[in-house]
């Protein structure tokens, strides 16, 4: 986004003179002019005040990485190598090339944009630009695959700590990797494995997507929402947000890495939004109700047979209950 210092500098509202604004840039007020044509290109509302200058009409909120550093506590700071851009094919994917660089911090990445977005089964994921957060963080653990069993439930539960850390009510999570408010879905967590390095060590991608500010997905099918517009008496900050989930999730992948996956059941099963209630699963070939989670996070259905756990796929409530 060429527009991005622009925009810095009238995020606040204000009346800002085309001279103030080449003047700050250290450029010609024909480039103001051309920077101003490029924001509303980008989609932000900028309105030509006569004789005074440009105001932004846009509420925006610009990712920072100085203001996400700042907030991470300091001994996760440390050891992490946090990346923000503006725009990235996927967050994901950006994690993985920095470990093929041979980082051997703990790289997380954030953007503003992602051009590739992938959710689970290789579904898209809407990224539209500054309005949801989109993070990456990668983690390493020593015991092999048989070790993660649970992983993706551990860092749902990271998320809704860090989520209602800030002030966010009611989080509640769907099986396996789904983030949930009462009026629909709020994000989404995609984890991926890279394979044994050496024997016993698994690197792992923790990609992380959060509605924060979007008003309107025109191509996702099924209710969402987003935490503007469910808690809108509070302030939403993406560089707040960031901040409190890169905490949330070291904090409890290193748990997980010590205890393994006891320490989060009871946890994941307080926010399970299918306990008690009729479900599908396998495609629809079993039925019945909702009964939470196993100790290694398999779902359990239970239906005339018994209980019955879910190792894989997709569990949806059923119409009508």
């Amino acid at each position: 986004m060429k527009s991005k210092a622009l925009i810095t500098l009238l995020q606040d509202g204000k009346v800002h003179s085309g001279e103030s604004l080449a003047q700050s840039l250290g450029v010609s007020r024909t480039a103001v002019w051309k920077q101003i044509r490029r924001a509303v290109d980008d989609g932000y509302e900028v309105a030509t005040v006569r004789g005074k200058g440009y105001q932004l009409l846009t509420h925006v909120d610009l990712l920072d990485a100085e203001k996400i550093s700042s907030e991470i506590a300091p001994g996760i700071r440390s050891v992490l190598s946090l990346t923000v851009l503006d725009e990235v094919d996927s967050t994901n994917a950006e994690v993985i090339r920095q470990w093929q660089a041979g980082s051997s911090s703990i790289p997380v990445c954030i953007a503003d944009c992602q051009t590739a977005g992938r959710g689970r089964r290789g579904k898209a994921w809407q990224s539209p630009r500054g309005e949801n957060l989109y993070l990456s963080m990668g983690l390493t653990f020593h015991g092999g695959f048989a070790v993660l069993d649970g992983l993706s439930l551990v860092l749902g539960v990271a998320v809704a700590n860090a989520l209602e850390s800030l002030g966010a009510e009611s989080i509640g999570l769907k099986w396996p990797n789904d983030i949930f408010l009462p009026d629909g879905k709020l994000g989404g967590i995609l984890v991926e494995l890279q394979g044994e390095l050496q024997e016993g060590v698994v690197q792992v991608i923790a990609g992380i997507g959060i509605n924060v500010h979007m008003s309107e997905a025109e191509s996702v099918d099924q209710p969402w929402t987003s935490l503007a517009s469910a808690f809108p008496a509070l302030e939403w900050s993406r560089n707040r947000i960031a901040a409190a989930i890169i905490n949330a999730v070291h904090d409890a992948a290193e748990i997980f890495a010590n205890v393994g996956f006891s320490d989060f059941r009871a946890p994941w099963q307080s926010r399970d939004i299918f306990l008690g209630k009729t479900i599908h699963a396998r495609g629809g070939e079993l039925e019945g109700t909702g009964e939470g989670i196993d100790g290694t996070g398999n779902y359990l259905v239970r239906n005339a047979e018994g209980v019955i756990p879910v190792r894989a796929g997709e569990i949806s409530l059923r119409m009508g209950s």
